[in-house]
This record gives structure tokens, C-alpha cells and sequence, in this order.
């Protein structure tokens, strides 16, 4: 409903500023109209003075016969009685009288023979650009007024017919110009509606996403704290049960399940808390030289017996020739151990984990790649998002709140390093970081 009343809105804007461009266009055809028939008026009066001299010449003393008397009698042209100041005077005042102040404008006084379209009269007075200006019949506007002798019978054929032309150039940006802060207005006021129409569609998609990941952060929590819980609550019953009591290696057995249990809800715990202090950015990093290539062999060796386990293996080309560098080497180790263990977390059959380096002028390059499940478009874009774990169908098989990879991109930047991602479904993917080495 608020997609289509904007669509409504800015429809509604549109037509109305065309509306008013035809409005203010029909205005000033009308505005050029009455100045050019004002002026008209005008020089016909002075031409009317002329004949009332005729008119009071005693009958007998003029034969329209005569030529000399015809000569003598003749009623001078406006052309022959103004100059193109005088016309030019007349047409300002006229302009500025129907509130076209300061517009630019050209005329010209033809001879009438009768023709209709005015450039096939002959031009007796004309501004500098008339000629240039009437071609134009599309971006300027022409009004045609005639010179009309009055109507009288006895003076027929003694004044002459004539036309006053004006052309008004460049009429549609004329009426943009004095349009111009209306059409801002419209278009800055629709621009702020689409703009808080956008902060409103994308807090309500953010709110939705949040709430999203509220819940399947609830969720995740609650199965990862329910099985060690569980485990716990059935090693105490264990425990209480006399045959254990008295079995000395079975109580250890079961003691041992509970403190492993113990800390892994202890690791999850500490997980969502430092993610919490990186949140506030209250993390403070304990920088210092460090080989990389030692951190990486001994993150490896950390998590060698979870790759056996699910039947890997791994393989190290750590070829670069610089591998010192200045990092945190808590979280430093930590980004390499959660690289490594998402990959065995998202494998399949026969997986390989290899893991090579090499070096820049300023940067150590680590490339972790493995050939597991691999990772559609859609989840490398959002792999590094607080939260966000991918799809594994309906299976809860692996195990996590989605802080891993958020942990180790922001570890990376505050290193001032890069990660990328690289992956194809069923082929596997490849982590690159880009670490600066330590100088000197």
C-alpha cells in the first residue's frame, strides 16, 4: 500500500507539473497576445492622426486620380515614421505592462499582400534577430497582430495594411525558469519521501532479519546448552548409583564426562561474551612478533585428532619467506584454529585441509582450502555475519551460535588485514588472508 501511494504520489507530481508548464505556456502566448495588440493599438492611433488630417482637406483640392496629390496625401508607413528604437521602446513598456519584465524578445513590421505565414511578407522594420529567431517554430513563440486602417470608405487605398510580428525565443525555458523553484520543491519534497519510504522499508527488513536471527540464536543456544546439560544430569544419576560408587575407575569416568561437559558449556559461554565485548569494541589486542608458520603448525596439531577422526587429513606448504608478523597471538591462533575447524565442521568423505603461504612486499598471504560441502552465492555473501550459520536442511549436525567466522573477520580488521572467501558447492572453499608482516 505505501509502494503504490508513492507510485500515486509521484504520478500525482508529475502530471501536475505538466499541467502547469501547458498553464504557464497558455499564459504567455496570452501575455505575448495583449502586448503585441496593445502596441498594435497604439501605432494605429498615431495612424489615425494622418488620416484626420486627409479627412479635413476641402473636397476638390485632392484626386485620388493624381498621382502627386496621391504622393503628396499618402500616409506614411510605421516603418517610414518609427525607428527600431522607438518600436523597441513601445514593445518593453508593453512587455513590462502584461508583467513580462526583462524578457527577450524580436519583432518586425511587414507589408500584408494578403499571405498568411509572416516569412513570405516583405520586412519594412525589424529587430537584429527576428529573421534568425522566426525560423525556430518549436522553442519560440510568434504572435501576428494586424495594422488595420479605419474603416472608412473615403480614405480606401490611401493607408497601407500592415503587421506587427513579435517573437518571444526560447519560451519553454522561460517558463522552467520562472517554474524553477516550484519544480525544486516538488521533486526535493518527493525525493524526501522516497528517501524516508526507503529507511522504512529497510528498518522494517532489518527488524525482520533481527528478529530472524533472535530466534534461531535461541535456538542454537538452547540445543547447546541442553546436551551438555543432559550429559551432566546422567552422569550425576550415574554417579548416585551404588555399583559406580564403589567402582573407583567408573566414578573417575563418569567425574571426567562431567568436568568435559563442563567446559564445553564454559567454552560457549566465553564464546558469546567475547563476542559481546568485540560488539563494544572493548576488546584490547596484546600485539606482538610472532611466526606465523609456528602458530599455524601448532593450530594444526590442536585439531589433527578431530581430522582423524572424521577419517582427513592435512597438508602444509608453508613456502612463504616472510612469515613474521604483528598480531594478538590469542586471537591469532584462535582465527586459524576456527578456519580449520569450520572446515572439518562442513566436510564430507575423504577430506583434505591444505594450507599454504606465501609472501608480498607487505603482506603475508594464508590460504586455508579444503574440499568439503562447499558454499552457495547467497551464504558467501552473508558468511561472515554475527549469527548467521548456513543451511543444512532440517538436521541440527552442526554444532555453533554462526560467531565463528563474524570473531575472525573482525580479529582480521582490527589487525588492519583482509579474509576473503572463495567456494563452489560440492567442491569446497578456500579462506584467503591477507596479514601485514611486521617491518624491520
Amino acid at each position: 500500500m505505501i509502494s503504490l501511494s508513492l507510485i500515486g504520489t509521484i504520478y500525482i507530481q508529475i502530471n501536475w507539473i505538466l499541467t502547469m508548464l501547458e498553464n504557464k505556456q497558455e499564459e504567455l502566448k496570452h501575455k505575448l497576445r495583449d502586448a503585441t495588440n496593445y502596441v498594435a493599438q497604439e501605432l494605429v492611433a498615431q495612424r489615425g492622426s494622418n488620416v484626420g488630417k486627409v479627412l479635413r482637406l476641402k473636397p476638390g483640392l485632392w484626386h485620388p486620380s493624381d498621382p502627386f496629390t496621391m504622393e503628396l496625401m499618402r500616409v506614411p508607413t510605421v516603418a517610414e515614421r518609427y525607428t527600431v528604437e522607438d518600436i523597441t521602446d513601445k514593445m518593453r513598456k508593453a512587455f513590462d505592462r502584461v508583467g513580462l519584465k526583462n524578457t527577450r524578445f524580436e519583432f518586425a513590421i511587414s507589408s500584408d499582400p494578403g499571405g498568411s505565414n509572416v516569412n513570405f511578407r516583405p520586412v519594412e522594420l525589424r529587430s537584429k534577430n527576428f529573421i534568425q529567431e522566426i525560423e525556430d517554430t518549436v522553442n519560440n513563440k510568434l504572435a501576428i497582430e494586424p495594422l488595420l486602417a479605419p474603416e472608412n470608405a473615403d480614405i480606401s487605398g490611401i493607408l497601407p495594411d500592415e503587421v506587427l510580428a513579435v517573437v518571444i525565443p526560447d519560451y519553454r525555458k522561460m517558463v522552467l525558469g520562472e517554474m524553477r523553484v516550484m519544480i525544486a520543491g516538488a521533486i526535493f519534497f518527493t525525493l524526501v519521501i522516497i528517501a524516508a519510504f526507503y529507511v522504512t522499508v529497510n528498518a522494517l527488513v532489518r527488524q525482520k532479519k533481527l528478529s530472524e536471527i533472535k530466534n534461531d540464536f535461541i535456538n542454537n543456544m538452547t540445543h547447546e546448552f541442553k546436551t551438555p546439560l543432559a550429559t551432566i544430569s546422567l552422569a550425576v544419576d550415574a554417579l548416585r548409583n551404588e555399583k559406580v560408587v564403589q567402582d573407583r575407575s567408573k566414578s573417575e569416568y563418569f567425574t571426567g564426562i562431567i568436568k568435559e561437559e563442563n567446559k564445553r558449556m564454559n567454552k560457549q559461554v566465553e564464546t558469546i561474551l567475547q563476542a559481546s565485548l568485540l560488539d563494544r569494541q572493548e576488546q584490547q589486542l596484546n600485539l606482538r612478533a610472532l611466526h606465523a608458520h609456528v602458530c599455524i603448525q601448532e593450530a594444526m596439531e590442536n585439531i589433527q585428532l578431530q581430522l582423524e577422526g572424521k577419517g582427513g587429513r592435512s597438508e602444509l606448504q608453508l613456502n612463504a619467506k616472510k612469515d613474521l608478523v604483528l598480531a594478538d597471538e590469542v586471537h591469532f591462533m584462535n582465527i586459524i584454529t576456527n578456519l580449520i575447524d569450520n572446515a572439518v565442521k562442513y566436510s564430507k568423505d575423504n577430506l583434505l585441509i591444505r594450507i599454504t603461504t606465501h609472501s608480498t612486499l607487505k603482506n603475508l598471504v594464508i590460504r586455508i582450502e579444503d574440499n568439503g560441502i562447499g558454499m552457495s552465492k547467497e551464504t558467501q555473501r552473508r558468511i561472515f555475519e554475527k549469527f548467521y550459520r548456513a543451511h543444512t536442511g532440517n538436521l541440527h549436525n552442526v554444532k555453533g551460535f554462526g560467531l565463528g567466522l563474524s570473531y575472525v573477520k573482525t580479529i582480521v580488521e582490527a589487525h588492519e588485514g583482509r579474509i576473503k572467501v572463495d567456494s563452489t558447492v560440492g567442491r569446497g572453499t578456500v579462506f584467503t588472508l591477507e596479514w601485514p608482516l611486521k617491518n624491520g
